[in-house]
Parts: C-alpha cells; sequence; structure tokens
C-alpha cells in the first residue's frame, strides 16, 4: 500500500523542515512540498511532528531470569512498543554457558519468529569463549548479530572472567563488531550482599544499597581499559550515575572508541522510590539499581554533551504479585528488571525538549539515530530519507497524559504496573508506522504478530 503524510514538521537528527512524504514498497520513495502524487492513504500530519520511528537498543523479551521468565514476550512486548513510537528494538540472544553462541542465536530467533510486531535484532551474550569457538564471532556476523554482550555482573550465571573478556573482546574487534558492557565489579558486590543478608537486611532497598556507584565505576574502567588493548570499540549499557558518566567522559576525552547509553529509569527515578511499604519497592530492583537523586542532571548533561550516546530502556519486565515476590524475604531473589519500553519517547521528549535540556533534533538522535549508526542499521533505520524504511512517528508534541497502569493510552505493557506511575508527559505518538504499514492509530493495534522483520544488521561503522 502506497501512503502519502501531508503538511508534517520533518524532524531527523539533523533537519527540520516542513514537506510531504510518500511511501511505496515499505520505503520513502519521494519527499518534498505540495506533492502530487496518487496515493493509497493520506495522512494529514498538520501540528505534528513527523520523525524517525523510535530505535531501543536494549530489551529483554521472553527472558529467563531468577527462576522466572520475563513478563512481555515479543508479541506483547514489541506491540507495546510500538504504541509508544518504537518501531525496532535490539534484543538478547543468550549463549548457554558451554554451549555454542549459534544454539542461543537460534533459541531466540524461534522466540521472536511469528510474534514480533516490528522489526527486531539481537546482541549476542557471550558466557564463555573458548579458543577452539572463536569461529562462531565470524558467524554470528555473518548472520548480522555485530555485536557482543558480556557481564561483569551475576558470578555463577552470566559473569564472564577477565580472560574471556579479553579474548572474546579482541576476537570482536578483528571482525569489526562492537562489544557491549555490563560493567559492574560483581565479585565484590557479592560479597556485601552476603554481608548485608547475614546482618538480617533483606528489604528492597538493601538491592540498591550493596551495588554502590563506586562498584559500577570500578567496572566502566576496566571494562574500557581492557578494550583499549584488545583493540574493540566499547559500548557501556545501563549507565546509572555520575561516578560511571565520569569514567566514560574520561576515555573520551582521551578519544578512546567509547559509547554509552543510559536509561529513562536513571533520568527520573531515584532511590527514594525503594522506600515503599508493603514490598512495593520491588518493583524498582533492577541492575544497577536507581541512585540518588542529584545523579539525574549528570546523566541529562552526559546526553547533551554527547558522552551518553543513547537512551535504552533495558526493559525486562516482572510482573508484582507473581514473580516480584520471589524475594519477599530475600531482596537478592528479587527477579531484576522493571518495564519501561512503552513510555520511553514520550519521557525523553518531556524531560529533554520539553523540559529545556535538548533540541527536538537531539531527541530524535538519541531515542533513534544514534542506535542506528552504532549498531549497523543507519541509513536504512534511524532518519527519513528516500530509500530508507518508512518507520515513522507522527507524534503530537502537545499532547499530554498521565503515564499509569491504568490509562489505556499509557499502558499496554504485558506487566501489572508502570514504574513511571503518575508521572504527566506532554508528547504522544499518536500514529506509528512500521515499514509502511500503519500499526498504531487511535490508540488501536492495527499491526499483526509476525509482522516484524529481523534486522540483520552491518559492522560496526567507526567513530561516531
Amino acid at each position: 500500500m502506497s501512503l502519502l503524510i501531508r503538511n508534517g514538521r520533518i524532524v531527523t537528527a539533523v533537519d527540520d523542515y516542513h514537506a510531504d512524504i510518500f511511501v511505496e514498497d515499505e520505503t520513502v520513495s519521494l519527499i518534498g512540498r505540495d506533492l502530487e502524487v496518487e496515493a493509497d492513504r493520506t495522512i494529514d500530519a498538520a501540528g505534528r511532528l513527523v520523525m524517525p520511528g523510535g530505535i531501543d537498543p536494549h530489551t529483554h523479551m521472553d527472558m529467563p531470569f531468577g527462576g522466572t521468565t520475563s513478563a512481555d514476550d515479543f508479541e506483547t512486548g514489541t506491540r507495546a512498543a510500538a504504541f509508544g513510537g518504537t518501531t525496532s528494538i535490539i534484543d538478547f540472544a543468550i549463549q548457554t554457558k558451554g554451549h555454542s553462541t549459534l544454539e542461543g542465536l537460534e533459541t531466540w530467533q524461534e522466540k521472536a519468529a511469528g510474534k514480533a510486531g516490528i522489526d527486531y535484532g539481537f546482541h549476542m551474550i557471550v558466557t564463555d569463549m573458548e579458543d577452539d569457538r572463536l569461529w562462531e564471532m565470524r558467524r554470528l556476523a555473518d548472520e548480522g548479530v555485530t555485536s557482543y554482550k558480556m557481564f561483569m555482573a551475576y558470578p555463577g550465571v552470566l559473569y564472564v572472567d577477565d580472560a574471556t573478556l579479553f579474548r572474546a573482546m579482541r576476537q570482536a574487534g578483528e571482525e569489526g563488531g562492537l562489544v557491549c558492557m555490563h560493567a559492574e565489579n560483581g565479585i565484590a558486590i557479592d560479597e556485601i550482599v552476603k554481608l548485608a543478608l547475614a546482618a538480617g537486611n533483606t528489604a528492597p532497598k538493601y538491592h540498591a544499597l550493596t551495588r554502590p556507584t563506586r562498584m559500577e565505576a570500578e567496572g566502566v574502567h576496566r571494562s574500557i581499559a581492557i578494550a583499549e588493548v584488545a583493540g574493540v570499540p566499547v559500548y557501556i549499557v545501563h549507565v546509572s550515575c555520575a561516578d560511571a558518566l565520569e569514567e566514560v567522559r574520561l576515555a573520551r576525552a582521551r578519544e578512546a572508541q567509547v559509547f554509552a547509553e543510559t536509561c529513562t529509569q536513571y533520568l527520573f527515578l531515584d532511590l527514594s522510590h525503594y522506600d515503599h511499604e508493603d514490598f512495593e519497592g520491588a518493583k524498582y530492583v533492577m541492575t544497577p539499581p536507581l541512585r540518588e537523586k542529584w545523579n539525574q542532571e549528570q546523566l541529562w548533561r552526559g546526553l547533551g554533551l554527547g558522552d551518553l550516546r543513547s537512551v535504552s530502556t533495558d526493559h525486562c519486565p516482572f510482573s508484582f504479585k507473581d514473580q516480584k515476590v520471589l524475594g519477599i524475604d530475600d531482596f537478592s531473589k528479587i527477579p531484576n528488571g522493571g518495564p519501561g519500553v512503552e513510555n520511553r519517547m514520550s519521557l525523553v521528549y518531556n524531560g529533554g525538549v520539553v523540559g529545556g535540556r535538548l533540541s527536538v533534533n537531539k531527541f530524535v538522535d538519541l531515542t533513534s539515530t544514534a542506535a542506528a549508526k552504532l549498531f549497523g542499521m543507519f541509513p536504512k533505520k534511524g532518519t527519513i530519507a528516500v530509500g530508507s524504511d518508512a518507520d515513522i512517528v507522527i507524534f503530537n508534541p502537545d499532547r499530554r497524559e498521565t503515564i499509569s497502569v491504568d490509562n489505556p493510552h499509557t499502558h499496554h505493557m504485558n506487566v501489572d504496573y508502570n514504574a513511571f506511575e503518575g508521572i504527566e508527559v506532554q508528547g504522544i505518538s499518536e500514529i506509528v508506522i512500521s515499514r509502511g504499514r500503519v500499526v498504531v492509530e487511535d490508540n488501536v493495534w492495527h499491526g499483526r504478530a509476525g509482522g516484524g522483520n529481523f534486522l540483520k544488521r552491518g559492522l560496526f561503522g567507526g567513530p561516531y
């Protein structure tokens, strides 16, 4: 079906102008003033921003963790993402320790196929990488999986030692890939957790108090140092605090190939959320944990200056009533993660553009373009240009909504709470188009399970 979008204000990471867009065969075909073309459907976007579809480079759909599985699968999670203006995600396939990474990719392809309602790609979580399996990283790249994640946290589950880290980083660098790092000193943190539990401190707030910011900063520093020696660009995921950001800033100042993201929860939520009564603080148990509120302005500053290149969600929801309660007597058993994939675009627009911290172009960059460039999808994704995929959001910059699990305009995620409950946002995605198909309009889902395509991504594109 062909589509004509008229009278919109087109905003990309670098452009801001009024024009019409003609879409045919899933791609943008023409852009110009007062286009005279026949289309199967015309949308009047007057008074609206017309922007590239959002890209969330960090989600965990249908992920086993802590004796349970994240509440959103690829059907419910990608549908919720689309309602919020996100048209592509990069999720994480997981290598089972001792098994092939290619087996892990196959498992996650089966989870997503026939379910994802928007386009999706995968990073590969590497849990071990012996010399005789290094060749798998070349095969993964051939399959379009060109980024690899490793953990310095969760000993005995996802943690990799420094030898494995260096070995895999060196190979990834040779293959032209990008390494994503969960950077915390998990070995030391586990000792701090043991001390807290021995003292009888079992409430949710101790999840945060046993993961100090210095342990995140140490992990960031060490992962950057190893990456520099291994010769690979590194992307630090979910930076939560000023301490960790400072390590990124120092590395970038010496022109190291270091990139980083933060997440919406660290921009809008803080340590005080763990003080909710009746175990409600468990809703905010995620890793890294929420930090003291003063860190938020430092993170916003990092976004504005470019030391933080993207805003993701680390969407990994667990229902409060039947999953978070697994740790009711022991904070260390609370499944780590929270919801957010649906609310990211509105939150960042409200806090950034409306709040005077970001230009509208920078907003598009942080929520779409930067991820497309870093993870081998640009210009197919992340912009509005002739030949690019017609992933387009028609965004009302003036409309307000209060985020709530009870508000059908802000909550379609398959979880029984919203982490951003009660926050009023200005800026709402009203029509969402995925490869030329309207998938959301008037708060109604018009997409379908399986409508999303697998994103076979290119290699890391160099300094950005």
